[in-house]
């Protein structure tokens, strides 16, 4: 198979699962390794995917919602850092809401030693903060994704509107300057905007790749936000919005 061609079908099994991995390439396309690498190399040069370790996503496109299991290996070290920020944000008793993004899987793991309460419908936040003896924990139910890793639906947000949070960490897919953070998952946006208006603080938790994109679903305008917490300095443009 010629490289283009190769590359072709690359791009159609991304468009069909939105993320794969590079065994999985070699062995469906009967070549090395090392050549798919390759392959990954020069798409991700002509902004096609962005590679990942052992593999490749592509975020573009409504229905592409990224699987928790390949978003759980992206960015894990920035995801480190936020998680440190975020950390130093809550104090002894406060009360907060995390939603189910990984990158709140990182920020769960730096409470463990924490004296709070913690509201959330993310089955793997709760399962993190399980292990603590000093957090209160609040599991919100409701239809349960197994590609997320959480609870979505009108029960819920009937749960989670059960409280009042003094700070909510939430993620998103993308964040733009005029449009302020939006999603590709219905079901997480509206769980997120409900611990939005649930908190007298609420802090977007995203790091730099999410920056100046668009999604399909609204979940609020940068004026409803508290702050943005980066693993990088943000640029004087977003400093100064």
């Amino acid at each position: 198979m010629l490289a283009i061609a190769r590359r072709n079908t690359i791009l159609e099994m991304l468009r069909e699962q939105q993320s794969v991995n590079v065994t999985q390439l070699a062995s469906t396309l009967e070549v090395a390794t090392e050549t798919i690498r390759r392959d990954l190399k020069e798409l991700e040069a002509s902004g096609l995917l962005i590679r990942t370790h052992g593999g490749a996503y592509i975020t573009d496109g409504v229905q592409n919602d990224i699987s928790v299991s390949a978003r759980s290996v992206i960015r894990k070290q920035e995801k480190k850092a936020i998680a440190l920020k975020c950390a130093q944000l809550i104090n002894t008793g406060d009360s907060i809401f995390l939603d189910a993004s990984t990158t709140d899987w990182c920020i769960a793991q730096e409470l463990l030693e924490k004296h709070i309460t913690v509201v959330t419908n993310s089955l793997k936040v709760a399962d993190i903060l399980s292990a603590s003896a000093s957090v209160k924990l609040i599991l919100a139910g409701g239809n349960y994704s197994t590609r997320t890793m959480s609870f979505c639906g009108e029960q819920t947000v009937e749960d989670l509107s059960r409280y009042y949070a003094d700070k909510a960490f939430l993620s998103c897919r993308t964040v733009h300057m005029e449009f302020g953070a939006t999603d590709s998952n219905e079901g997480e946006a509206l769980a997120r905007r409900t611990m939005l208006r649930r908190s007298h603080s609420t802090y977007l938790a995203v790091d730099h790749s999410k920056l100046d994109g668009i999604s399909f679903l609204n979940i609020c305008p940068l004026d409803e936000l508290t702050g943005i917490i980066c693993h990088q300095t943000l640029s004087p443009v977003w400093q100064n919005h």
